[in-house]
C-alpha cells in the first residue's frame, strides 16, 4: 500500500509559536484517497537537518509532503535544501507562477520586488504545480528507484494553511495519477462514560480475536468520549466494508448504549438528532458549568428547533428567585446536592416549557471542596414528564477539565434518559 510522511519545516513550530494544523488536514485527505500516513515530523530551519531528515523519510515512504520554509525572506531555506537533495545544478523561472505573483501583488496595490520574483525561481529538477492562492509555487520532485531503493515523490507546499490546503486537491490529483492506490476502510464508533483503560478491558477478548489486517484505535477526548476506529488497509472496498460491519455488530452487542453514534460525532449533535426526530425540546439550568452546556447545544446549526434556552444560576439567589428552588433545600442540603439539581431541572423545564431539561451544580475547584463534598464533585439532574433523576459524579482534574467533564457527562446522562423514554 502507498505510504506517506508529512514534514513541517520551521523553528516557529518547534518553539510552540504556531500550531501545525496543516498535517492533520493533509493526513485526512491522504487517508481518504488510499494513502497511509506513517509519520509526521517537524524540522527546524537548518539546511543540513532538512536534507538528512527528508532523505530518511524518502527512504521509508513512497510520498513525502513538506510544508513551510518557502517564503521570500532569508530564513526560508527549504527551496535551497531541496535543490541540493535533488541534485539540481541550477534554477529556472516558472512563468505561470510569476504571472500569479504579479496578479496577486497588483491586486493588493503592492510593488513587485526582486524577492517576490525570486519565488518563481525553482530548482531545475522539479515540476511545478501553480499556487493560485499565494506567491510560492508547489514543487514536485520525483526520485528514481536507484536513489532511495524505490521510486518516491516529494511535494513541497507553502506553510500558510490557506495556501497549503488550497493546493491540496491539485496535489491529490497528481498522487492519483502517479501512484497505484489501494482502498482504506474505516468505521468509527463514539462512546461515552467509560474510560479508555476500562473500555480496553471490556473489549479485550473481542479485540484479541480480530483478523490480523484489522486494527482498532482508541482516541479519547474529554468532551466527546472515546472514539473507537476500526481500520483495514488495502483489499477490495466492498469486501472490507462487509467484514468491518460484521465486527462492528459484535462491538455494539458488547457495549450497548455506551455507544452513542456510528460516525465521528459529538453528544450535542446526537441529542439534537434524537430530539428533532421526536419533535421534543430541551433546556438547561447551569451552576458549575457556567453556560458550557448551552454553548455546546448552540454550537449545532439548527439547534433553535429543539433547544429553548438556559438559566446560568451561579448564585443561590438566582436558583431560588428565578428557578424556584426552595430556600430550605439549599439551607438543608446545600447548593451542591441531588435535591438542589432536581429542583433546578424541574424549575427550568417549567420556566421554558421544554420537554426535557438538564441541571448541574458542583465544585470545579481548585478551592471550595470539603471531605464530604470534594473538589471535582458534580450533581447532575435530568427531568421530563416521566420524572426527575439525579446523579453524583466525582472527577479529579483541574478546573477547566472538570467543567468540561461535568458538561459532557450531563449531556450523556440526558442522552440516555431520552433514549430510554423515546422510541425512535
Amino acid at each position: 500500500m502507498t505510504q506517506a510522511s508529512i514534514c513541517t519545516i520551521g523553528d516557529e513550530i518547534l518553539i510552540g509559536q504556531i500550531v501545525d494544523t496543516n498535517s492533520s488536514h493533509i493526513s485526512k485527505a491522504l487517508n481518504s484517497c488510499g494513502v497511509r500516513v506513517t509519520r509526521m515530523l517537524s524540522i527546524g530551519d537548518d539546511h543540513d537537518e532538512i536534507i538528512s531528515n527528508l532523505a530518511g523519510e524518502l527512504r521509508k515512504n513512497d510520498i513525502v509532503i513538506v510544508t513551510g520554509g518557502l517564503g521570500p525572506t532569508k530564513d526560508d531555506i527549504t527551496k535551497a535544501a531541496l535543490a541540493e537533495l535533488s541534485g539540481a545544478s541550477g534554477y529556472r523561472t516558472d512563468e505561470r507562477q510569476l504571472e500569479i505573483i504579479h496578479d496577486i501583488l497588483s491586486a493588493r496595490g503592492l510593488d513587485v520586488l526582486d524577492i517576490n520574483i525570486a519565488q518563481a525561481s525553482v530548482p531545475e529538477t522539479c515540476e511545478v504545480i501553480p499556487n493560485r492562492k499565494g506567491t510560492a509555487p508547489i514543487m514536485v520532485f520525483r526520485f528514481p528507484e536507484e536513489r532511495f531503493g524505490h521510486s518516491a515523490t516529494l511535494y513541497s507546499l507553502p506553510g500558510v494553511p490557506f495556501e497549503a490546503l488550497g493546493a491540496l486537491q491539485d496535489v491529490l490529483g497528481d498522487i492519483k495519477a502517479h501512484h497505484g492506490l489501494s482502498d482504506i476502510c474505516h468505521r468509527t464508533l463514539m462512546t461515552f462514560g467509560v474510560a479508555e483503560s476500562a473500555l480496553s478491558k471490556m473489549l479485550e477478548e473481542w479485540e484479541d480475536a480480530l483478523p490480523e489486517d484489522m486494527h482498532l484505535a482508541y482516541l479519547p477526548n474529554a468532551l466527546t468520549g472515546v472514539r473507537l476506529r476500526l481500520s483495514i488497509y488495502g483489499g477490495n472496498h466492498e469486501d472490507e466494508e462487509a467484514r468491518i460491519e460484521a465486527e462492528t455488530a459484535k462491538l455494539k452487542d458488547i457495549l450497548g448504549d455506551i455507544i452513542y453514534s456510528e460516525e465521528d460525532d459529538t453528544l450535542e449533535h446526537c441529542i439534537g438528532r434524537m430530539l428533532s426526530a421526536a419533535g421534543k425540546t430541551v433546556s438547561a439550568a447551569e451552576s458549575c458549568t457556567g453556560g458550557t452546556i448551552s454553548a455546546m447545544f448552540t454550537s449545532v446549526p439548527g439547534s433553535s428547533e429543539y433547544y429553548l434556552g438556559s438559566v446560568t444560576s451561579y448564585a443561590n439567589s438566582v436558583k431560588t428567585g428565578v428557578l424556584g428552588v426552595p430556600a430550605e433545600i439549599i439551607a438543608r442540603h446545600g447548593a451542591v446536592s441531588g435535591e438542589c439539581v432536581a429542583a433546578m431541572a424541574d424549575g427550568v423545564r417549567r420556566l421554558t416549557g421544554s420537554d426535557y431539561s438538564v441541571a448541574t451544580s458542583g465544585i470545579a475547584g481548585p478551592g471550595g471542596g470539603s471531605e464530604e463534598k470534594p473538589v471535582g464533585l458534580v450533581w447532575i439532574g435530568v427531568s421530563s414528564e416521566m420524572g426527575t433523576e439525579t446523579y453524583r459524579l466525582v472527577f479529579k482534574n483541574d478546573r477547566k477539565r472538570n467543567i468540561e467533564r461535568f458538561a459532557s457527562s450531563a449531556l450523556d446522562i440526558l442522552r440516555k434518559k431520552i433514549l430510554k423514554e423515546i422510541k425512535l
